[in-house]
């Protein structure tokens, strides 16, 4: 299977640490390769990411890291990174063979949660979403999440930031179908600006918008200084196989 992993954005709470989000290391690992190792232990064996801000680096970076893990990696140019995050999605999947395993360049996860997403392909849905139940969880910023309200089988019924109540937070790790991306062009055509929570909405709609729970498994969103410290203390404990033997 492929992943998509989102990388063209700007990462403006971020910028005093690194010119390039994706590129900010995590205890001497850039979040990017972080990314790619990542999938690669779910069972990934191909890698597409679309680039934006810094296109150039992050490229140059992708091509040294295909040959020193033996993966194929697949950079996809967005020619406007100020687009929201569903275009980025719309022209990755453009590059994806079926089903593929969505990632955010600044989201890591315990290898469990993305191998069980992988897994969870079934008739009855066009997406899994990657879901924590945790509401209280300190890892996570109430400000910047995106939350997700379900109904009685786990089906997705609202998603968005500003959305009450809710069941649960967005982790940022989803098992889409080519219906995603459709999903986000249909959204436009009805006049939203094309986030990749516009194409869930969609799928939620029809009733296509599936989760699954990571219960009490460990994941972080990189976004800010602190969620950058927090990282660097807690990232090499709980995702030891992204950081052993990894230079430094």
């Amino acid at each position: 299977m492929d992943a998509l992993i989102i990388a063209a954005g700007y990462g403006s709470r971020l910028a005093d640490l690194s010119p390039s989000k994706p590129l900010t290391p995590i205890a001497g690992v850039p979040l990017i390769e972080i990314g790619v190792r990542q999938a690669m232990i779910a069972g990934v064996t191909r890698v597409v990411v679309v680039t934006g801000h810094r296109a150039e680096m992050v490229e140059a970076f992708l091509a040294d890291l295909s040959q020193r893990l033996a993966v194929e990696i697949v950079p996809v140019r967005l020619a406007d990174w100020s687009t929201p995050n569903g275009h980025s999605v719309m022209a990755g999947a453009t590059r994806c063979e079926g089903n593929y395993l969505l990632m955010m360049a600044d989201h890591m996860f315990e290898a469990e949660i993305l191998a069980s997403l992988l897994a969870q392909d079934a008739p009855d849905r066009g997406v899994t979403l990657a879901i924590d139940r945790r509401l209280d969880n300190p890892l996570v910023d109430p400000d910047d999440a995106t939350w997700v309200r379900l109904d009685e089988r786990g089906f997705i019924t609202a998603i968005g930031k500003t959305i009450e109540p809710y069941d649960a937070v967005d982790c940022g790790a989803f098992l889409a179908t080519p219906e995603l991306a459709t999903a986000i062009r249909e959204a436009i055509t009805a006049g939203k600006a094309g986030s990749l929570s516009d194409g869930m909405q969609v799928l939620a709609d029809r009733g296509r918008a599936a989760t699954m729970d990571i219960d009490d498994a460990w994941w972080m969103d990189v976004d800010d200084p602190r969620a950058h410290t927090l990282a660097e203390e807690l990232a090499p404990w709980h995702l030891a196989p992204m950081f052993n033997g990894v230079p430094g």
